[in-house]
């Protein structure tokens, strides 16, 4: 042990420091050396956008003129050279060339779709002059546009947790956790994860890696450290009197389907542990219980206790609030689940270990308590109630045999030297299949005479199983598998093509979180990526793929910020029906729903008005929903406009309230940001909410919101916002129906600046669907963002409307979004520093 341990250590320090001097005070130069000297195809040429033809001259200056007539109207009193209001100075501005400062334009148009300009108190345009006027400028600045496209550029993109643990998925056929062994992301100020200037490393951050890479490597070769043990502890919010996954059978009740990942054949232990109070007492023992223990479905060992056990030990005294007994008594209260382990041998590879409870049906007589979470217990609790699983601790392997075939060592060992003619030859062949995948793209000479010194360090240490494990350290932290590096445009200020490998990896990072399959890997190496059929092609395959599950956990997680569901915790004296049962089918509910619109193809509008949505008994019930039983989730039909679409759905209206109460400004804020594009601006020292109305008595928190509106620097950003949130007051904040806030009826009317009014979610739903294009640009715009790594510009605005045009004529399904992003200018080129 000893010996390897100073190995390890010397491949970790070797590897660290590779990494090290390729991330940490280099240039982008010094960082492209990292990249092969592969050949490359003769550059594609760049996808042009066709320009509109242009107005006759005398028509141009005649409609500049009007534009310019109602921006002085409206605008210059506030925007000029001397107020400076915004630093926005429409004044100064040539409204005939609109393509010589596109940013300030593209600012003007998002300020108008927001209703922000001109502000409350100002006169305003009627909505058509308005729309008319945002069109003109939409119009000349595409225009300019395609005649000069930027591509932007993203700087060197580490691999964010998930990129790694799904990179991991696809190199070795393991399911890593990858909270354990590396820290969370950063996200931009939109919320994505993925975005390159947030992917910093540090020198902790390194070290994780390394560690990562170490214990990632004994898992693929089935050389494990030694014996380990990992702990999967069950919330002790999660109701467990139902069947809790599709791993555990029919019949059972409560418990975990735990999937783990066994590194070699061998004996592990499964340790079982029941669920406790606060003062560590096993609940549920004043009846018999039965508890099975299954290896992928096999029934492995079956416990029994309680009942008997207990009514022997059991104070003959009535409860009457002393919690002590006999020793005895107490001994077993405690530590009636001592003995609960079970030794089983287990193949390597991936496999899933279930504990359950028979499922017993009973109705107690009396009124039961609610069940107790905590430090509280009741005596109901320890005898009647049932009992629910705690902890499952898998250890080993505790006896190890040779390693064998697994998963892992079937994707790694690709030939065995006693077949290939000698060790070396093997072991060249094995690390150039690797490297071209990690690295996503063909292996040379200096990659694999690289991973090959590592290899010779750790085979000299041990035999040849030991040396590819040292390689695939140096592997799995090395710049080249870590960091997706593209080479920027020669000229500043220019753009070029990338290359079809680079596109792959573009590609698959999109669509998959992770990195190129064999099939994509190789059309990019023969160079026929950007054929557009092909590309099509792989496209639709890609989609269709189940790894495309990724759009759904990763982008639609991060866009709608559902993600953030798992931090939210309501206030459990005026929630105390919410639990982690709900909390989880919440995020269920939207991510079934979201995977559905996209792997159909609908309408991306179709998620704002779906007549239908995935339920399970819990969800249903908290919805009011009849006729849903168990725990599994299944399409229901609703017949209740109050929940269609995405704006009926408790994930979201549980991220966009308080823990004890809803908020109007929330909801509407996220309704702007993520449905409509166009996020407040609010001033600095924005007054607080007052709690209650001006006579001190409790208001409701419209009321409240209206005497906060009455301040008129509030009113610019609120006006617009507000209504929105109110016409989702019906929702409480855990998503439940109301009628009342405060003992008062719930006014969930709306009106917008520009005269639009509508009542609750149906009529917001209405009013959203009317804005179906601007709802459609905004999904394109964050798909963007998400695809290209980076944030969305001035200059990518234009490709974001053209996306939306043409995505038009097919109902703006989700293919035609993605395909158009994969076909866009941003996408396939790459600009330089400037």
């Amino acid at each position: 042990m000893k010996v390897v341990r100073a190995r390890s250590t010397s491949v970790a320090k070797a590897a660290g420091a590779v990494l090290l001097s390729c991330v940490i005070g280099t240039t982008g130069a010094a960082l492209l050396q990292v990249q092969t000297a592969t050949a490359r195809s003769p550059e594609p040429q760049a996808p042009q956008a066709a320009p509109a033809s242009p107005l006759p001259a005398a028509a141009q200056a005649e409609a500049a003129s009007s534009q310019r007539q109602l921006l002085d109207k409206y605008c210059v009193a506030c925007h000029n050279a001397r107020a400076r209001t915004a630093d926005l100075l429409l004044d100064e501005a040539n409204v005939e060339r609109l393509g010589e400062n596109p940013a300030l334009w593209e600012k003007v148009i998002r300020r108008l779709r927001a209703d922000a300009m001109p502000p409350p108190g100002r006169p305003k345009p009627d909505q058509a002059t308005k729309t008319a006027f945002v069109s003109w400028l939409e119009s000349g600045l595409d225009k300019a546009a395609a005649l000069h496209p930027v591509a932007g550029r993203a700087p060197i993109h580490r691999l964010n947790r998930t990129e790694y643990v799904n990179a991991i998925r696809d190199l070795f056929d393991i399911e890593i956790d990858g909270r354990a062994l590396l820290p969370g992301d950063s996200s931009d100020r939109h919320g994505f994860d993925n975005i390159a200037d947030v992917l910093s490393i540090s020198p902790a951050l390194m070290d994780r890696y390394l560690s990562a890479a170490r214990k990632i490597s004994r898992l693929a070769v089935g050389r494990p450290a030694g014996p380990d043990f990992e702990l999967h502890a069950i919330n002790k919010n999660l109701s467990q009197d139902d069947r809790m996954s599709e791993d555990l059978p029919f019949g059972s009740r409560g418990g975990a389907a735990v999937p783990y990942y066994f590194p070699t054949d061998g004996e592990y232990v499964f340790t079982v542990k029941l669920q406790r109070t606060g003062y560590d007492y096993i609940r549920g023992l004043g009846a018999e219980h039965e508890m099975d223990v299954r290896l992928d479905g096999a029934p492995l060992k079956r416990f029994t206790f309680g009942d008997e056990k207990w009514s022997k030990l059991a104070p003959p005294a009535a409860y009457s609030g002393n919690i002590y007994g006999t020793p005895e008594w107490e001994a077993y209260t405690h530590e009636a689940d001592d003995e609960f382990q079970v030794h089983a041998t287990v193949k390597a590879g991936r496999h899933v270990v279930g504990v359950s409870f028979v499922e017993e049906t009973w109705e107690p007589e009396g009124v039961i308590q609610p069940k107790a979470v905590g430090v509280a217990w009741t005596w109901d609790e320890l005898t009647l109630g049932n009992p629910a699983l705690g902890s499952v601790t898998i250890s080993g392997p505790v006896v190890a045999g040779p390693a064998q075939e697994s998963p892992s060592r079937r994707k790694i060992f690709i030939c065995r030297p006693n077949e290939s003619g000698g060790e070396e030859a093997c072991a060249r062949r094995i690390l150039s299949n690797l490297a071209r995948r990690a690295y996503r793209r063909p292996s040379n000479d200096r990659d694999v005479q690289t991973l090959m010194t590592f290899y010779n360090a750790g085979r000299a240490e041990g035999g040849f199983d030991e040396g590819i494990q040292a390689a695939l350290e140096r592997l799995l932290v090395g710049p080249e598998f870590l960091l997706r590096i593209e080479a920027d445009a020669s000229a500043p200020g220019a753009a070029k093509p990338i290359g079809d490998l680079e596109l792959a990896s573009r590609l698959s990072f999109f669509l998959w979180s992770s990195i190129p399959d064999e099939e994509l890997l190789e059309v990019a190496t023969r160079k026929n990526l950007r054929d557009p059929a092909t590309l099509e092609r792989q496209v639709r395959r890609m989609l269709a793929d189940p790894r495309s599950r990724a759009l759904v956990d990763n982008f639609v997680g991060q866009w709608l910020v559902v993600r953030n569901i798992r931090d939210f915790t309501p206030d459990s004296d005026l929630f105390p029906d919410f639990d982690e049962n709900l909390r989880d089918a919440f995020q269920r509910e939207t991510e079934f729903f979201m995977e559905d619109q996209i792997r159909e193809d609908r309408s991306v509008a179709d998620a704002l008005n779906a007549n239908y949505t995935f339920l399970n008994e819990r969800l249903a019930r908290h919805y009011e929903i009849p006729g849903v039983y168990g725990n599994q989730f299944r399409k229901v039909t609703l017949t209740d406009d109050r929940r269609m679409g995405l704006l009926g759905q408790g994930s979201i209206l549980a991220v966009t309230s308080y823990p004890n109460r809803t908020s109007p400004v929330l909801r509407g804020k996220w309704l702007l940001e993520n449905f409509l594009g166009t996020p407040p601006s609010p001033p600095p020292n924005i007054p607080s909410l007052k709690e209650n109305a001006p006579n001190g008595k409790p208001a409701t928190v419209r009321a409240r919101l209206e005497e906060h509106r009455r301040n008129a620097v509030c009113a610019t950003c609120h006006a617009p916002m507000d209504p929105l949130g109110f016409a989702l007051e019906n929702f409480d904040p855990i998503g439940a129906w109301r009628t009342v806030d405060s003992r008062m009826p719930i006014d969930a009317s709306g009106l917008l600046p520009d005269g639009t009014s509508f009542q609750g979610p149906a009529g917001l739903r209405n009013v959203m669907l009317s804005r179906r294009e601007q709802f459609v640009r905004t999904v394109t715009e964050k798909l963007l963002l998400y695809a290209l790594g980076r944030e969305i510009e001035y200059y990518d605005e234009p490709v974001v409307r053209r996306i939306t045009r043409e995505a038009a004529p097919s109902g703006y399904r989700w293919s035609s979004l993605i395909l158009g992003i994969v076909r866009s200018f941003p996408f396939q080129m790459r600009g330089s520093e400037s």
